[in-house]
């Protein structure tokens, strides 16, 4: 296998500079870290605008003649800039999963309509009783002619506060196994009887509970057949894993090289000169190699049109599991350096690492708990059996 670097968005990636330097401003990242609200809507306005959320998606689906590749690399200059888009990665899963398995409608409205911006979605699956066990939901949905009526709860709505939709699955049917009765709605965050009360995380980002006291929604906004919500879920969790490792700045073991080459120690030599720093170094270097390699992959199933299920699985698996080691060595090589916040003048990396050690804690649990990414990869991948039964 050739494993030579070869960056398929060069052509793109000055006029996405060009871009960024244009529309971007340098203080929306320090606004996001300090309200925790990790979404601005000026920058997603702006990416609807030139047609970059809407790049590589068909034209009667509200697709845009934006070059994909551009696109792109756009989305990666803006991550370079610590700068997330935490509603537009939701909206873009959901919008995913509704051209899998949606109606004709759906897709020529709501796709449509969250590529102009005006539709954004979060995501609506755990419940404070149940966790990562999703399948275990109590919020019901009862059907009333042509509308359900939802009542329930929901924990760790993330940026549901600017959202128009939340993406949630509801019980639908009691009479058979919990994987069998789950079906799946768009709800309005405008309807009666929508709630939220925020809550902010370890990492500084607010999440939210959100709770549906009997809010009414059409049968239009059901998202692939009632009872069918698991399978539905399941196509929306594989565009969640695959996240990704796609820009081309430099990596946090070049960052932190760099500032360990340039910051003296009190023994009089720089932390670079220190063997175990650099042995620390070459390990996280090696990981965020392997994350890329895992995340391309990922990446080119999508763009070939296969579901990367055991795929996105295993990239998730590696990288979240790497980033909490590589922050939690790097707090710790720096010593009382390493727990400057950001906004401190001498923190390293502008407070980078003290900010990612305490996000990064949950990035095992996002999107589907470690456990069971091991047990997708290995019935999967590994062909073995199950550890438990199937309902």
């Amino acid at each position: 296998m050739e494993f030579t670097t070869v960056d398929n968005l060069a052509e793109h990636r000055a006029a996405a500079r060009q871009w960024v330097e244009r529309h971007v401003r340098t203080e929306w990242a320090w606004e996001q870290y300090t309200s925790g609200t990790h979404h601005t809507p000026e920058l997603h306005t702006q990416l609807a605008k030139d047609g970059i959320l809407g790049a590589g998606w068909p034209v009667e689906y509200g697709g845009s003649t934006t070059d994909p590749g551009f696109a792109r690399a756009v989305l990666d200059a803006i991550s370079d800039m610590g700068l997330y888009a935490d509603g537009w990665a939701t909206t873009n899963m959901v919008i995913r999963t509704i051209r899998q398995v949606g109606t004709e409608n759906q897709k020529e409205s709501i796709i449509a309509d969250a590529l102009r911006g005006e539709v954004l979605i979060a995501l609506g699956y755990s419940e404070p009783d149940s966790g990562s066990d999703v399948a275990a939901a109590k919020t019901r949905a009862v059907r009333d002619g042509d509308e359900w009526v939802i009542t329930g709860q929901k924990m760790f709505t993330s940026t549901a506060q600017s959202c128009s939709h939340v993406f949630v699955l509801a019980r639908t049917n009691l009479d058979v196994p919990k994987h069998k009765g789950l079906t799946m709605f768009l709800v309005p965050t405008d309807a009666d009887g929508f709630e939220l009360q925020p809550i902010y995380t370890l990492g500084g980002q607010r999440t939210n509970a959100t709770f549906y006291a009997d809010v009414r929604i059409s049968d239009a906004m059901r998202i692939g057949a009632v009872d069918e919500g698991w399978r539905v879920m399941r196509v929306a969790l594989v565009y969640e894993r695959g996240g990704g490792r796609g820009s081309k700045g430099p990596t946090l073991a070049e960052r932190v090289a760099v500032w360990a080459m340039s910051t003296d120690r009190s023994d009089g030599g720089t932390y670079y000169d220190d063997p175990r720093t650099k042995e620390r170094l070459a390990r996280i270097a090696i990981d965020d190699e392997v994350a890329r390699l895992f995340a391309m992959r990922v990446r080119w199933m999508n763009d070939i049109g296969e579901l990367p299920g055991v795929e996105g699985s295993m990239a998730k698996l590696f990288f979240s599991e790497a980033d909490q080691r590589h922050y939690s060595e790097l707090v710790d090589m720096l010593g009382s350096a390493g727990v400057l916040q950001p906004g401190v003048a001498a923190a390293p990396l502008e407070g980078e690492l003290e900010h990612y050690f305490r996000s990064t804690v949950v990035g095992t649990i996002y999107g589907g708990a470690s456990e069971i990414q091991r047990e997708i990869i290995a019935e999967g991948r590994l062909g073995l059996p199950r550890n438990r039964p199937k309902e």
